[in-house]
């Protein structure tokens, strides 16, 4: 193989498969002399690729992790199942897959052949998800559309559903994609609104990028540098003046560290209180506020697993109350008799309703 840069890729490629090659197999594959190959790794190092050797009789090269991330090699199995792994995680906002995972996807399917294009979505349509069904789910071709156009700073049109179900055509610039482990939002310039606004991912269809650029304007936030935290801060923010606030003041009967490892970040974080406990055992008091549903938040807290007690708000007391009552009519040896004085007839009819509840599991920027 003479063509010198077709050769380096060659052997970059078996490089990273994760075993040691013998100087003499490498330059065998290669169709080219030994010394021919100890240039090659040479160069391969002067391109910032870690390839350590090993002398004797069963010594050879192989690559290991360095101090920077390379570019990595492919085969075709390999991307499909790389970008079917980031789609089925982007697309249901699975916790810890964040804008990172996003911008990788597009990237990987910028350059992807159309036949393996082809082969991911035919995956990606015959998988169905078992998801926790508090987050809404998301065509990962929606996110990589709006994460491609924020990055190469590109003007987009998509229709979108407000909460009340009203669709709009908008046209917008985008800023940052901002994910808070059960919804992805989109931060946008609003062009015919002339003002900026956020956006809910899974209530976008049919973005196209219309290849216009823009220069990107200052994101208005208070003390900002401009960039992806305050995108999260102006998201943040926009949900917490959209939706009522609950003032959370719960004592738990567990050790701060216990509580908060058991918690969102978004709850708060717990304080050390001796005596705060139920039962008047050390424990641990969380007071913050928050802009989640009184569901959500009953059921966070009932799965800390430990006894506690909630001060406040009022709203979030009577639904407990209403939630324990099912709770213990569903476990009574009676609850499934004919007469209709089973679990059906408690208040608010299941777990989804009861006093001073919200329907969804967060707050709506239609």
């Amino acid at each position: 193989m003479t063509d010198t840069p077709a050769r380096l890729l060659k052997l970059l490629s078996l490089l990273q498969t994760p075993r040691e090659w013998p100087g003499g197999e490498l330059a065998e594959r290669l169709d080219v002399s030994p010394r021919t190959v100890r240039r090659d790794i040479d160069r391969l190092r002067e391109l910032s690729y870690p390839v350590e050797a090993s002398r004797g009789s069963l010594g050879g090269y192989r690559l290991v992790a360095g101090a920077a991330m390379p570019p990595l090699l492919l085969d075709d199995e390999e991307a499909v199942a790389i970008a079917v792994g980031l789609r089925a995680g982007a697309g249901h906002a699975i916790e810890g897959v964040d804008e990172a995972s996003v911008r990788a996807l597009a990237k990987l399917e910028q350059v992807l052949p159309s036949r393996l294009r082809h082969r991911v979505s035919a995956l990606q349509n015959a998988t169905v998800p078992l998801t926790r069904g508090d987050g809404a789910t998301i065509d990962p071709r929606t996110l990589t559309t709006l994460a491609s156009a924020a990055t190469g700073q590109e003007a987009l049109r998509f229709s979108y559903r407000s909460g009340d179900g009203t669709e709009t055509k908008r046209q917008v610039e985008p800023y940052r994609l901002v994910s808070t482990g059960r919804r992805w939002y989109l931060v946008a310039y609003d062009l015919l609104r002339a003002d900026w606004r956020t956006f809910r991912v899974d209530r976008v269809s049919e973005p196209f990028a219309t290849g216009a650029r823009f220069a990107a304007r200052p994101l208005p936030m208070e003390g900002g540098e401009g960039g992806a935290g305050d995108a999260a801060r102006y998201v943040a923010r926009s949900m917490a003046s959209r939706q009522p606030a609950l003032r959370l003041d719960v004592r738990f009967a567990a050790p701060a560290e216990f509580v908060a490892a058991r918690l969102p970040p978004t709850l708060g974080v717990p304080e050390p209180e001796p005596g705060s406990g139920p039962d008047g055992a050390d424990g641990c008091r969380l007071r913050s506020s928050c802009t989640d549903s009184l569901e959500w938040v009953a059921l966070r807290l009932a799965l800390v697993d430990r006894e506690f007690a909630v001060q406040g708000p009022p709203q979030l007391v009577a639904y407990l109350e209403g939630l324990g009552a099912r709770l213990t009519r569903a476990a009574s040896p009676g609850n499934g008799r004919k007469d209709g004085t089973g679990t059906g007839n408690g208040a608010g009819g299941g777990l989804g309703g009861g006093p001073g509840s919200r329907a969804g599991h967060g707050p709506g920027h239609g």
